[in-house]
């Protein structure tokens, strides 16, 4: 059984990259990983908002951005500590702000990533 469920766009070659990875890592199973982009897919929140950024239910309580991430990073035995680390709500508010950025950039991003996997 998981520990945590984790939301993503699997049409975003960007996010589908992140998760083989973080699917690479997580040797417990302890993440459920969701595809929100499959349309039979039954959804929590609002598929545009599941879509538009990234989502973890960590204790009953869905998370989303940085904190997210953090929540995943903390089931992660080699990202432990940065998911710790993200506790601090300095740190967190960082990581936000960061992710806030990427989020402006990840049309650009996922563009440029479907071009390379025309290419290969």
């Amino acid at each position: 059984m998981s520990n945590l469920t984790v939301w993503f766009d699997g049409s975003c070659p960007l996010c589908t990259r992140e998760i083989a990875l973080m699917r690479r890592l997580d040797k417990a199973n302890a993440i459920s990983f969701i595809d929100v982009a499959n349309p039979e897919t039954v959804c929590p929140l609002d598929r545009a908002e599941l879509l538009a950024r990234f989502h973890a239910q960590e204790n009953g309580t869905i998370v989303s951005g940085a904190a997210a991430f953090a929540a995943m990073w903390r089931v992660i035995p080699n990202l432990r500590p940065l998911g710790l680390l993200a506790q601090n709500r300095i740190i967190l508010a960082i990581l936000e702000r960061t992710y806030l950025i990427f989020l402006r950039f990840r049309p650009r991003m996922q563009s440029f990533a479907r071009r390379l996997d025309a290419k290969s």
